[in-house]
């Protein structure tokens, strides 16, 4: 395993975060693993080096929170994990269950910490931008939550770049904590955060964590074949109505099939090799829930695709929206 400074941080990373949204207790997620059926790829994820690990509130309602606290507890040491979650989604319709406000922010870190069963965050992601509270007030939250302990370094999600532009800037004009990370949507088929995204976080040093590398595996299997229990629930439209996915993405795919099938490796270390070329990606996120998604991980550190390979994959890309709002 390789590791890295999380952007301009001091942190140290493994330059592969394990994803934990398929783990909980199934009453959210039919499709998510209880610790039984997870407690063996959080194993492997140690035995690869990979212990940068990520989590969110939302994930199983706290379900997936509970399951890396135990697994932490039962299988390492805390201080041998690098421990990530997010606040914003709706937990609860209480006033303190949704959002950014102070009230949210303190609520919802210390029921975090709470199911992780630990005294502090090593990364504390907001999980959205908030439009409905202020940003001084988000941001003075977060910088009162690392001062008090509960957090280390704070992070972001999915924005739009003058979001989170205007936050950075509140921060560092207040003396508030800022982010070192931002975790976005990123992969050979959604591609929107090089317009503006990435070029921001080099100006501001801050390390990029990809989340959906594969495109939630449609560049990890030939084209028509993303059968998996997850993908028969998701729809093929986003929050908007958009089309997640273009017909133009099947030249993409099959040229990551091709790549695959020459070097003699799969179509998933292909895809992720191309994520880590990018020089602002940090740790792509990858979900486990099968023996090979860690290990093609892992192994796509020892890829370096050609000029002509990076080519192929990029040239049939088509512009489309995001589709997380």
């Amino acid at each position: 395993m390789e590791y890295t400074r999380l952007g301009s941080s001091g942190l140290k990373v493994s330059r592969i975060s394990m994803g934990t949204m398929g783990y909980g207790d199934g009453s959210r997620e039919k499709w998510a693993l209880d610790y039984d059926a997870a407690a063996p790829f959080f194993r492997q994820a140690l035995d690869l080096g990979i212990t940068f690990w990520d989590t969110a509130n939302i994930y199983s309602f706290g379900g997936s929170e509970k399951i890396v606290g135990r697994a932490i507890k039962e299988l390492t040491r805390r201080d041998e994990i690098v421990l990530a979650t997010k606040v914003h989604q709706h937990m609860h319709d209480g006033p303190g269950g949704a959002g950014l406000s102070r009230k949210a922010v303190m609520e919802q870190v210390d029921a975090s910490l709470t199911r992780l069963d630990t005294d502090y965050i090593d990364l504390y992601q907001i999980h959205r931008y908030d439009p409905y509270t202020p940003v001084e007030e988000t941001m003075e939250a977060l910088h009162d939550v690392v001062k008090a302990g509960k957090a280390r370094y704070l992070g972001a999600s999915s924005m739009l770049a003058w979001q989170f532009s205007k936050m950075q800037y509140t921060a560092e004009a207040n003396g508030f904590t800022k982010f070192v990370s931002m975790q976005n949507q990123y992969s050979p088929i959604m591609r929107e955060e090089e317009r503006e995204m990435f070029p921001l976080l080099a100006d501001q040093g801050v390390g990029s964590l990809p989340w959906s590398p594969l495109a939630g595996g449609l560049a990890a299997r030939p084209w028509g074949e993303n059968n998996t229990e997850r993908a028969k629930t998701n729809s093929d439209l986003d929050f908007n109505g958009n089309p997640l996915w273009l017909d133009s993405d099947k030249n993409i795919v099959d040229a990551i099939q091709h790549i695959a099938e020459t070097r003699g490796v799969s179509m998933a270390q292909v895809a992720i090799a191309w994520v880590l070329k990018n020089p602002g990606v940090d740790a792509p996120i990858v979900g486990a829930t099968k023996p090979h998604h860690l290990t093609d991980a892992a192994a796509a550190l020892n890829l370096t695709l050609t000029d002509d390979e990076v080519t192929a994959i990029e040239e049939p890309y088509a512009r489309r929206e995001p589709t997380w709002f």
